[in-house]
């Protein structure tokens, strides 16, 4: 019985299941592989904060104020973002939560260089400026952005995991 391993306690025959595992290089390759696409795709998501801002600035601020302006593009934002990371996550699915969780620390990471970078660079804010948006005793819900950009592709990969197996 080469193919057929014994089951002991019951006494009957159990088959053998092939070993399909890649060696730990080639899954730490795919990994940082998918990993370093997601960093990339960053850029698009900045793109998408950028043209929302964009359109908050020309579209509505003025007419329904600044928080309230803030408070919406916050929430457009969110969705926009959801949707890229279900995209991103049926072009380059993200092997574990901890892979998916390492990509938001990364995007959240990058997205502060660039919100404080592009702040004090280009436009010449002040620190007060900058950390405006941050403050949610002013009704200012920037840092829902963050944490969703934080565990957003987690969560994206598990919701697709979840609807992978009710197929």
């Amino acid at each position: 019985m080469p193919s057929e391993l014994l089951n002991r306690r019951e006494g009957r025959a159990l088959r053998a299941r092939p070993v399909a595992a890649a060696p730990a290089e080639t899954r730490r390759h795919r990994s940082e592989r998918r990993v370093r696409r997601w960093v990339l795709a960053w850029l698009g998501a900045s793109v998408l904060g950028i043209v929302n801002g964009g359109v908050r600035d020309f579209a509505y601020e003025e007419r329904v104020g600044e928080t309230t302006a803030g408070q919406i593009s916050t929430g457009t934002l969110i969705a926009l973002l959801a949707l890229y990371f279900w995209i991103l996550q049926r072009r380059w699915p993200l092997a574990s939560r901890r892979e998916a969780l390492s990509v938001g620390a990364i995007w959240v990471a990058l997205t502060v260089l660039f919100e404080f970078g592009f702040g004090a660079a280009a436009e010449g804010l002040s620190w007060e400026q900058m950390l405006e948006p941050y403050d949610l005793t002013e009704g200012n819900v920037w840092l829902l952005v963050l944490v969703w950009i934080a565990l957003g592709p987690a969560a994206v990969r598990a919701l697709a995991k979840r609807s992978a197996r009710t197929q």
